[in-house]
């Protein structure tokens, strides 16, 4: 997953790229209002997170103009302006979140997962090479052929299906997955991982590449 990062002040912008690629996203690094406009137009990003407060155009403008072009990419505002006009203004130039600064990276990659999973859970059907997967029905097909899962199986499938590239902790698997990485052993996601890989590996190399991501992360 790519996070689109518009931050003028250089020393903010190298922390989040960084801390970003710590979390497993992949980002890219603007710093103007403009640049940040075309580059969310190329719609390669799976989010963004914009400063205002930065040259040429605010963040207010930059997200209004993105929502004009039709883009439904989740996007959330960082800034110093704490006033209830400027949040209410942050919203309605169509960001789906406001995060004041100074701010703990950590609330701001809950906030970025939270926004991620919303966007993936308005796509009813999601399709990976030769692998549909169907969240009204809970059906998967491999090439055509219905594949027996799981509830568990099918939302492990859909996690990950739904984050193409980025590497994903166990720890954070059965937060998503189970709830709570509370009480679970971890290798239980070992064990699904290997259920789930018997039935859609052998015709789905990207998920075999995911099944390794995810046994070599360790739990945190």
């Amino acid at each position: 997953m790519s996070i689109l990062v518009v931050e003028d002040d250089p020393e903010m912008g190298r922390l989040l790229t960084e801390w970003l690629g710590q979390q497993g996203f992949e980002s890219e690094l603007v710093t103007n209002g403009l640049d940040g406009l075309i580059a969310a137009q190329n719609g390669k990003f799976s989010a963004a997170a914009i400063d205002v407060m930065i040259p040429g155009m605010s963040g207010f403008e930059v997200s209004r103009r993105i929502r004009e072009h039709g883009s439904t990419m989740p996007i959330i505002l960082l800034t110093a302006r704490d006033g209830i006009d400027d949040r209410v203004l942050g919203l309605d130039s169509g960001a789906d979140d406001y995060l004041i600064k100074p701010f703990d990276f950590a609330e701001l990659g809950a906030r970025l997962r939270a926004l991620l999973r919303r966007d993936l859970g308005q796509r009813t059907t999601l399709t990976v090479g030769n692998v549909e997967l169907d969240s009204m029905t809970l059906q998967a097909t491999v090439q055509g052929q219905r594949v027996t899962l799981s509830v568990k199986e099918f939302a492990l499938l859909r996690l990950l299906a739904g984050t193409p590239g980025s590497l994903i902790s166990r720890a954070a698997i059965l937060e998503e997955v189970w709830g709570s990485a509370n009480f679970i052993a971890p290798n239980i996601v070992d064990q699904y991982i290997s259920f789930s890989g018997r039935k859609s590996c052998p015709t789905w190399p990207e998920f075999a590449s995911r099944r390794c991501e995810a046994r070599a992360t360790s739990l945190k």
